[in-house]
């Protein structure tokens, strides 16, 4: 069985989201238990991590007592994406390719972006944040994808299978990334990261300005 990490897990990592100094440039909001922070090297532009401040090492092993402050920070991004960009989904790793070994929920402006559920590639449909955490304790890692342009259903765990995570990338995620991007192939996170500013600082700015109200046409 999956044992859930805990805050001591960090005192073997140096985990940089533990370091608030490292996160500071890139901090939007942050509430009682976690950070909206912009990504270092979006894949596109408005791309936002909700980091826990504790160290977990994925949502899997994020407590039940936070579920209510994470599912109220989902729908603010939610929100802040429908003012300044287009439709949200969320992806995370479940420790299974992080290069960060500490919960961080991946927030992408991707518009429509849909996953077939007859091709059967994910193990499980989530309902609820205790299936995640159900899941991670009884199967270990996992990646995770919700997009709400399919509102029957909550969010899909998949396995930790590198054939299924990059299918469900290049015919999921790709499509949108392209779309807004003009990229004619993926982006490495170096590459992200040597021209990503631009788009940071739109983010920025825009979410000052979505604190002072933003009404949905």
């Amino acid at each position: 069985m999956q044992q859930q990490s805990s805050i001591s897990a960090a005192s073997a990592y140096q985990c940089p989201f533990c370091q608030k100094e490292h996160l500071s440039g890139y901090i939007l909001r942050e509430s009682a238990s976690f950070y909206i922070v912009v990504d270092h090297a979006p894949l596109l532009k408005g791309h936002l991590l909700i980091i826990p401040k504790k160290h977990y090492s994925c949502y899997g092993a994020v407590p039940a007592e936070l579920d209510n402050e994470l599912q109220e920070l989902k729908q603010e991004v939610a929100h802040f994406f429908s003012c300044f960009y287009q439709q949200i989904a969320y992806w995370e790793h479940g420790v299974f390719h992080q290069s960060v070994f500490h919960a961080h929920l991946h927030c992408f402006p991707l518009g429509p972006a849909r996953y077939d559920l007859s091709e059967q590639l994910h193990v499980h449909i989530v309902k609820s944040q205790d299936d995640v955490r159900q899941w991670y304790q009884q199967h270990g890692h996992y990646f995770y994808f919700q997009s709400p342009s399919q509102p029957e259903q909550q969010g899909l765990i998949f396995p930790p299978d590198r054939g299924i995570y990059d299918r469900i990338a290049r015919q999921v995620i790709w499509p949108s990334v392209a779309a807004q991007t003009g990229q004619t192939r993926w982006h490495t996170a170096a590459e992200r990261l040597a021209v990503g500013q631009p788009a940071i600082a739109e983010t920025r700015l825009y979410w000052k300005q979505f604190q002072t109200g933003c009404q949905i046409s």
